[in-house]
């Protein structure tokens, strides 16, 4: 499907304001510092029984970084010292044993690297991690295993060493491959190298390849994105994901690095966004959500097609998983109806899972609002569409008349073609889709809170 099917500038212009990406509902800035350890045990046991065997994901932050990316807004630490990763681990180890214990009735079916650079760890520590997960919870037979890599400090023998410990899904950040691009984020790196990773990543045969583009990005034109997306398409990835470079220098540091004269104007940068999408659909990738890009027999695209594609802290996911359990600093667990978020100072990590094995510092139990909410935005996030008689006879609602301030608020949508609302359905049009996030916003009632004001993107 084209790009001009996605995009009218006019109205992305005119809807262009500042949203969550709502990778969970309510967003992380609802979350509260009254959401202590011992409601997530109580919560846990509640909900666990009766129970066996639920599947759970594993996401474990690595917050290690080489070097500095100014364009970078995650938590991370950078040093070259590789025995703080010894360190961090031990303490890490010690959570996992904390919490082994309160998820007895789960199966692990799913892991995720992220960080930081989960890469800055090498083969034996990896080793030992995945040998203490395996100690302490219960696994599937088919594991998913996920890591994300900077192609910068590795050598070729590190798809070796990931195949070796159980790794079957690899994500490489690419971001742009010209070197001008490069030099004003600070991450200069080889595009004959990734092509050589993702070759042999195939030959261990990873289950997925993932490629990560931003657009928006210091000095980028539409003449070197073109090279960029013509280098990514040649690599032959399995997955692509092209985000939006978000620019808050008042929110990260490392931004204040990038000059605002640097960076594409509006115009611009809708413009590398209509490229993208026109490349990569025409190069017969699926356009999945709003901002990832997976071949057709992929599980995404396939998921997408089913009506069955979900969404959590890492994006778009071909499967459920009601458990996600974050572990390391800053990490953030999805349990059933309850979020709950680890400390994101190191330090203050260190002490607390010394102190009492886990090192929560926020989160939040979900009412029936929340729990409604949450289901009717991720099915507009994933896919585009919601059957309000679904809704309504799993929560025992009247839907219009729940929602009506929300179907009031998103007339402005109907008015432009970009939603359909009829008796029985809510269909988000092709060309809306780049939208989705101003449409769920309707939905949201945490957007009137001044701790949520001015702390989000732009949707483009």
């Amino acid at each position: 499907m084209a790009a001009l099917e996605y995009f009218d500038k006019s109205i992305l212009n005119k809807y262009n304001t500042a949203g969550p990406r709502y990778t969970s509902y309510p967003t992380a800035l609802s979350f509260h510092d009254g959401f202590t350890e011992d409601e997530f045990e109580s919560l846990i046991v509640e909900q666990s029984q009766g129970k066996s065997k639920q599947a759970l994901s594993l996401y474990i932050h690595i917050p290690f970084c080489h070097s500095l990316c100014y364009y970078c807004g995650c938590n991370k630490i950078v040093t070259r010292h590789k025995h703080k990763a010894d360190q961090y681990l031990a303490f890490l180890f010690k959570e996992i044993e904390h919490r082994s214990q309160q998820f007895s009735a789960f199966q692990v079916s799913q892991i995720h690297l992220g960080g930081g650079t989960p890469s800055f760890l090498d083969k034996t520590q990896l080793q030992t991690l995945i040998n203490k997960l395996k100690a302490s919870f219960t696994f599937s037979n088919e594991l998913e295993a996920g890591i994300e890599v900077d192609p910068r400090q590795i050598e070729l023998s590190y798809v070796d060493d990931l195949a070796s410990v159980g790794f079957n899904r690899l994500s490489i950040g690419v971001q742009d491959i010209n070197k001008q691009v490069q030099e004003k984020i600070n991450r200069v790196q080889s595009t004959e190298f990734i092509c050589q990773l993702v070759e042999r990543a195939k030959q261990f045969n990873f289950r997925s390849i993932n490629l990560d583009l931003i657009y928006g990005l210091p000095l980028q034109t539409a003449e070197t994105f073109i090279e960029t997306l013509e280098k990514v398409i040649e690599i032959d990835p399995d997955r692509i994901s092209m985000f939006s470079y978000a620019h808050l220098p008042s929110q990260f540091a490392a931004q204040r690095k990038i000059k605002d004269e640097w960076l594409p104007d509006a115009d611009s940068k809708f413009d590398l966004l209509r490229l993208g999408i026109d490349y990569l659909t025409k190069a017969s990738y699926v356009f999945i959500g709003m901002d990832h890009f997976a071949k057709p027999d992929d599980e995404l695209s396939k998921a997408l097609k089913a009506g069955h594609l979900h969404r959590n802290f890492q994006g778009y996911t071909p499967k459920s998983h009601s458990a996600l359990l974050g572990l390391g600093v800053s990490s953030i667990s999805s349990i059933h109806s309850f979020y709950a978020q680890n400390e994101k100072d190191l330090k203050s990590y260190y002490q607390a899972v010394e102190s009492q094995g886990s090192a929560i510092i926020k989160g939040l139990a979900l009412n029936n609002d929340d729990q409604i909410r949450r289901h009717v935005i991720h099915s507009l996030m994933c896919n585009f569409a919601l059957n309000k008689r679904s809704i309504e006879d799993r929560y025992s609602i009247h839907f219009d008349e729940y929602f009506s301030d929300a179907l009031q608020d998103l007339q402005s949508f109907v008015n432009d073609q970009l939603v359909t609302i009829d008796e029985h359905s809510i269909q988000i049009a092709d060309r809306g889709r780049m939208l989705v996030r101003n449409i769920c916003m309707s939905f949201d009632q945490y957007l009137s809170q001044p701790a949520h004001q001015l702390r989000y993107s732009r949707v483009i």
